[in-house]
This record gives structure tokens, C-alpha cells and sequence, in this order.
């Protein structure tokens, strides 16, 4: 039996639903997702086996034109993921209409398989969604163009099957008992992350970052010490809340969730620090792991 394996990376514009279908697709919450855009900023991957095949989805960072050097390091993992797809995942939305004609131009002359995945269609109709079939279709070179509700998990499978019909022939590029590529600090601290984008406004939780200091796990719980790094001395102060109050009930939410995931009972400790305009700070960014 021969065995198939590739790369499938996931592209669009900020707040498509790149993160949802992620994790419609592979089965497990792999990627953090709140209705504010730039959810994602580093380039994860999740893996789905078979007897026969592996498929290595990456999400990632939402196109857009960089503001800072985080943003810079955000579309550097979009860069590398133009570079080794085997498959593209393009996601769009039913009412999208602002394109990125120069990553349109790559992936068109990359002669690699693009599949255009048009999201939330259960917020549309049937005849706007033919009409974005009929765009899209003349968007990319001999592209598929599926429409689907990644939320409520229609036509997911039909990606699926789509995805392992155009995958290439290859050996397996990971153990087929993993999941991911990420650690497990990486997970947690994305779940806090997930509850400061909730919880917070404006530029509050885009200038947040953070970092699982100590994970100790013993037979009955696992102590994790996080710290929130902020921009500024005024962002630690909302971060904080009056009398603890709003880093309490981040803590609070984001336990309950690592718990979860994790199986067991967690002692998290959280404080705030300040590491000023870490945005903007080379040195800062590779220790926080934007590498690209």
C-alpha cells in the first residue's frame, strides 16, 4: 500500500475562520480562536494519520500589511508556509472582498494545488454563495472551491477527502502518535492568551505576550507560573485590575480550560511585567519564539 503525506497550509485574511477550520479539521482545539482579528501569531501545526497517509495542517498568521516587527515575524511564517505547501487551504468568507494580489500572484505561480474554502456560509444564501464559487474559481489556476460553516463542522468532510486525493506520495514526516508540533507551555500559554483577547479592548491584548516560566507536575496537580508581559506601565495596570480583580478572573477562566486539556488539577500563578515596546525589540521577539 503505497503511503501518502503532505503539507496543507491554511492562508486568508485576518478573522476567516482559518483557526476554526483548523480545528474542525484535525478534531482537537489546536488553535485559539476569539472574534478579534490576529488571533494567531504563530504558525501551528496539527496532524492527522491514517494507515496510508499523514496530513500536516499549519495555521497561521492572517495576511496583512506589517505595523511593527511583530507583525514583520507574524508574516514571516506565512512566508515559509508559501514555501514548503504541498496543498493550499485558502480561506475566504462569503461577504470578503479585499485580496492580497502579490500572495494571489505566489501561490498562482507556485503550480502547486490550491482548495478555496469559503466560510460561514451559514451567515449567507445560497445565491451569494454561487456567485463567490463563480469569483473564486477565476481567482486561482484550476482551483477547488468549497463552500462550508466551519463552526458547525458542514462540508468539512468533503475538504477532508478533497485534501487526501490531492496528496502526494511521500513517507511520513512525524510519528504518527503525534498531534502537533507545539509543546505543551505553548498550548497553555495560548489559552491564557485566549482570555486576555477576550476580556480586554483596543490595543490592550495585542500588546500582551506570554510566558510559562515553570510547568511541575506531580501525581495529583501540575503548578504552572506564567508571567503576562506588557508594552507598557499602564497596560499592566489594566491587565491587573482594581484590587486583582481582572487578572483574577483570567486566571480563574484560563484554568478551568487548561485543566481541561490537560486532564488533571492545576495551581496557575500569574503576575504582569513590563518589557517595554517588546513589539519593536529583536532581542525580545526570538525569546518569545517569532523565529521567522
Amino acid at each position: 500500500m503505497k503511503h501518502k503525506a503532505g503539507f496543507v497550509n491554511i492562508l486568508g485574511n485576518p478573522n476567516v475562520g482559518k483557526s476554526t477550520l483548523m480545528n474542525a479539521l484535525v478534531g482537537e482545539k489546536l488553535s485559539i480562536i476569539t472574534p478579534k482579528a490576529q488571533t494567531t501569531r504563530h504558525r501551528i501545526m496539527g496532524m492527522v494519520n491514517g494507515d496510508d497517509f499523514q496530513i500536516i495542517y499549519s495555521d497561521l498568521p492572517g495576511i496583512l500589511d506589517p505595523n511593527y516587527k511583530l507583525q514583520e515575524k507574524m508574516l514571516g511564517f506565512i512566508e515559509t508556509a508559501l514555501a514548503d505547501a504541498d496543498i493550499f487551504l485558502f480561506v475566504v468568507e462569503v461577504g470578503e472582498k479585499k485580496m492580497n494580489e502579490r500572495i494571489i500572484k505566489r501561490i498562482n505561480e507556485s503550480g502547486i494545488a490550491v482548495i478555496v474554502v469559503i466560510n460561514k456560509i451559514d451567515l449567507s444564501d445560497q445565491e451569494t454563495v454561487q456567485g463567490k464559487i463563480e469569483f473564486w474559481s477565476g481567482v486561482f489556476k484550476d482551483c477547488e472551491v468549497i463552500p462550508v460553516s466551519a463552526l458547525h463542522k458542514f462540508n468539512t468532510e468533503k475538504v477532508i477527502q478533497l485534501i487526501t486525493d490531492k496528496l502526494p506520495e511521500n513517507p511520513p514526516y512525524y510519528p504518527k502518535d503525534e498531534l502537533t508540533d507545539k509543546t505543551m507551555r505553548f498550548f497553555i500559554s495560548e489559552i491564557i492568551r485566549e482570555k486576555i483577547l477576550i476580556h480586554f479592548k483596543q490595543e490592550v491584548p495585542y500588546s500582551v505576550e506570554v510566558v510559562i516560566e515553570s510547568y511541575k507536575e506531580s501525581e495529583k496537580i501540575i503548578k504552572i507560573g506564567g508571567i503576562l508581559y506588557v508594552s507598557r506601565e499602564s497596560q499592566r495596570m489594566i491587565i491587573i485590575g482594581k484590587g486583582g480583580s481582572a487578572i483574577k478572573r483570567v486566571g480563574t477562566e484560563a484554568r478551568r480550560d487548561i485543566e481541561e486539556f490537560v486532564g488533571k488539577q492545576v495551581y496557575l500563578d500569574l503576575s504582569v511585567k513590563v518589557s517595554k515596546d517588546w513589539r519593536e525589540n529583536e532581542q525580545q521577539l526570538k525569546r518569545f519564539g517569532y523565529n521567522a
